[in-house]
């Protein structure tokens, strides 16, 4: 079935994830900062914490694909996709790696299993396996062969952020950081190619438009309403084009969009680091950003394909029950009225809730204060080890990407 996701909370029956890999056996403490990462997780109980993720989604219902396989998938239809993908995926690696195209180019093409040439280019090509044709003296005497000539790509367990469904289309993004940019062919690839999806998906943005956005920022409130997060990653001119490019398409249900103002630090890098749904009226939320929050409404304008934009001078509250047609939604508030537990566990992504049905919820189990106070709520609490997933800033919403919910 095409994409289909018009709610935050509706039975997630479909869900794309990334299985971490060898890409995180690459991070070096010279290159965590650019590399987008605090801490170099360690990959086995990675895994580990990974696969029992997928598990807890597959027993409760949700079929569960992995974006490697996919693109794999995609690679096997033609011998043109495949060399395409390298070439571009050579041309998006750098500077570096444009020095060394013709030799990364042979390298890659001599890798027979597909699926094993996706893995490798999320992992990275170091200087040493490759044969080197470029007489660079001084390079080659102040760099050592285990310098990437291709770095590798650690954030790509955190699917929700390459692309955002929305509806029955896309928002396929700009990333923030030039770290994560090419995260986003594998999802151009999967959505043009492969057969559950080509011809059927409408880009309501796309990744080479100049202005960011991602995935974290954006939540489905519901077939007519969408939030999006103004934050460190997603700007007002990115949210204005996803706006136009909604409203002007005619099969899209979307009406009205919430452009929620919050902290541009790396500590609220995202909307869904502070704020998700977990029930037709609950919503976790850091009470960090309650005080100065700025939330602006979005609506199809004149003929001219202006927008209507106004900012509404209430609390987020009142604000998202009018939006949901509810009397009132609770806030629980992550780590309670603690606020050392609430900074802590927000850190910890204790707002980062994947909502799988209404009113049951994934979460890490370090947050137990968030998730007392979740049960607290008659939520349902499916929690899950996170040891070593959390140290790259995100929780279970941001390792997925729900592609089909009820």
């Amino acid at each position: 079935m095409p994409i289909c996701v018009k709610s935050e909370i509706g039975k997630l029956k479909k869900v794309m994830l990334h299985r971490p890999g060898k890409e995180l056996e690459h991070l070096v403490p010279g290159e965590l900062e650019r590399l987008l990462f605090d801490d170099i997780p360690y990959l086995k109980t990675a895994q580990g914490e990974h696969d029992i993720f997928a598990r807890i989604l597959k027993e409760n219902g949700s079929q569960v694909v992995y974006m490697e396989d996919m693109m794999a998938d995609v690679l096997r239809q033609s011998g043109d996709i495949r060399e395409n993908f390298i070439r571009q995926f050579i041309s998006e690696a750098g500077n570096t790696a444009q020095k060394f195209r013709n030799q990364l180019f042979g390298f890659l093409m001599d890798i027979p299993d597909e699926k094993e040439l996706v893995l490798k280019t999320m992992s990275g090509v170091s200087m040493h396996e490759i044969k080197s044709e470029t007489h660079s003296p001084l390079v080659d005497l102040v760099k050592s062969d285990s310098r990437f000539i291709m770095d590798p790509i650690p954030n790509l367990y955190f699917t929700r952020d390459p692309f955002a469904c929305i509806g029955t289309g896309v928002s396929l993004n700009c990333m923030y950081s030039r770290t994560r940019r090419r995260e986003t062919i594998y999802g151009q690839y999967i959505l043009e190619h492969h057969p559950d999806y080509r011809g059927q998906t409408p880009f309501y943005y796309k990744r080479e438009y100049p202005f960011s956005i991602e995935g974290g920022d954006i939540l489905n409130l519901g077939s007519k309403v969408l939030a999006v997060g103004i934050s460190q990653r997603t700007t007002p001119e990115a949210i204005e084009l996803l706006a136009q490019n909604l409203f002007e398409d005619s099969s899209c249900e979307v009406e009205t969009i919430l452009a929620l103002d919050i902290p541009s630090i790396r500590a609220f890098m995202h909307l869904d680091t502070v704020c998700t749904q977990v029930d037709y009226d609950k919503f976790t939320i850091h009470p960090g950003i309650l005080g100065n929050l700025r939330i602006y409404e979005i609506r199809r304008g004149d003929q001219k394909g202006r927008l209507a934009v106004r900012e509404l001078d209430r609390p987020l509250p009142a604000v998202l029950a009018d939006y949901l047609g509810t009397d009132k939604v609770t806030m629980i508030r992550c780590g309670g009225k603690d606020r050392v537990a609430s900074e802590r566990e927000q850190w910890n992504d204790g707002s980062n809730t994947l909502c799988i049905e209404p009113g049951k919820v994934v979460v890490y189990d370090r947050n137990y204060i968030t998730n007392e106070m979740l049960r607290d709520k008659g939520i349902e609490v499916l929690e899950m080890p996170s040891s070593e997933l959390s140290r790259g800033r995100g929780g279970p919403r941001c390792m997925s990407m729900p592609l089909e919910r009820g």
